[in-house]
């Protein structure tokens, strides 16, 4: 037994130890500052059919409208990249506050293994000199010991304890086992999704910087006309989506909690994207609809892909202000509906939050954090 409980011990131990050298990188690991936006680090130069070098000949339209493509699909995949990065994150702050439970549950599992064993020399001393049971021994056996005690003889009364006592110890070190397993099984997991993160974060870094790059071989006026493709290309997506008639089939009231969300996502207008943040300050898109859903007093997942699977999905011309509107097939955007046509959002890195038209980018589907 004492072998046994040895072993128990330092198995115990070694999950505290690895809890307290946890606590560090947890404690910072969840509550992190969002990351600043990078320093774009240099990236392949695009090919000149796709974008002009400084001082060279003023692109064409049609050059411009494919550097707006290839910008769309970088900005695209760092947005699919941050939606990964964003669950990574999630899962690890998780599995980080289960590591600390587990830490608590191996210490109290220890104390509570030490006063079993006190408990039992106890009894076993107060046997030896042919006295009764300490009274804590007995307490520590029932509610009510002279009724657990009654009509058994001292020494039997020592038989009694000393087996209630040991069974009580081995479940208590079976516990302790289980708590080491799982607390293995946890830092695994963490360790996974702590390496998922970075990935995601050096993809999101590297699409980034290449739509800067893109975007910095372009003189002053070739930017102006890229923004101005940029909103034509929008306006045109609205107007198709607004030409369906779809808005006057919409006419969906906003509950009390939808417009307590949308007043807070419209008051964050004008603040800058940033990618894996929840605010106050900046913002991603699912960061935006996620935080503006928690000040209505409703929490939701974090993720616009986990916004798509987990919330209830209803048809377009039943939405409402606050529902969430998912843009694209892998559900890489989220807005929230304003209603009369409108949305407001966390658009991408280098813009700010905004209001734009529900039609502008492709619909995936709309969601109802409120059903």
């Amino acid at each position: 037994m004492g072998v046994g409980k040895r072993k128990l011990t330092v198995a115990a131990v070694a999950v505290v130890c690895a809890m307290t050298v946890l606590g560090a990188p947890v404690t910072a690991y969840a509550s992190q500052t969002k990351p600043a936006e990078p320093t774009p680090s240099p990236t392949p130069t695009p090919s000149s059919s796709s974008s002009p070098s400084p001082g060279s000949t003023p692109v064409t339209n049609e050059e411009l409208e494919r550097v707006r493509t290839k910008l769309e699909g970088l900005y695209h995949d760092a947005a699919v990249a941050t939606d990964a990065y964003n669950a990574a994150e999630e899962k690890a702050d998780k599995q980080s506050e289960e590591l600390v439970d587990l830490a608590h549950e191996v210490v109290k599992g220890q104390q509570k293994l030490d006063k079993l064993q006190d408990l039992i020399g106890a009894a076993a001393r107060a046997q030896y000199r042919g006295a009764g049971l300490p009274a804590e021994v007995r307490l520590w056996l029932s509610e009510n010991p002279q009724d657990f005690l009654e009509g058994a003889d001292r020494l039997r009364q020592g038989q009694l304890a000393t087996k209630g006592l040991l069974a009580e110890m081995t479940r208590t070190q079976q516990d302790l086992e289980q708590y080491s397993k799982d607390a293995s099984a946890r830092w695994e997991k963490l360790e996974t999704n702590r390496k998922a993160k970075e990935k995601a974060k050096k993809k999101i870094k590297k699409q980034i910087a290449a739509a800067e790059e893109l975007e910095d071989q372009l003189e002053d006026d070739e930017r102006e006309r890229l923004a101005q493709l940029e909103e034509e290309a929008a306006q045109k997506s609205q107007a198709a989506w607004l030409d369906s008639g779809i808005l006057a089939e919409i006419n969906g009231k906003a509950t009390p909690q939808g417009k307590k969300a949308v007043e807070f996502a419209t008051n964050q207008i004008g603040k800058w994207y940033e990618w894996g943040a929840e605010g106050p300050d900046t913002y991603d898109c699912s960061g935006l609809t996620s935080e503006a859903w928690a000040a209505a007093g409703l929490t939701i997942p974090r993720t616009s892909q986990e916004q798509w699977r987990q919330l209830k999905h209803i048809d377009i011309q039943d939405m409402r202000p606050g529902d969430l509107i998912i843009y694209n097939a892998d559900a890489s955007h989220v807005a929230m509906y304003l209603g009369d046509g409108s949305i407001v959002h966390a658009p991408r890195p280098n813009r700010k939050v905004s209001i734009a038209g529900a039609g502008t980018m492709r619909i995936l589907g709309v969601v109802r954090p409120d059903a």
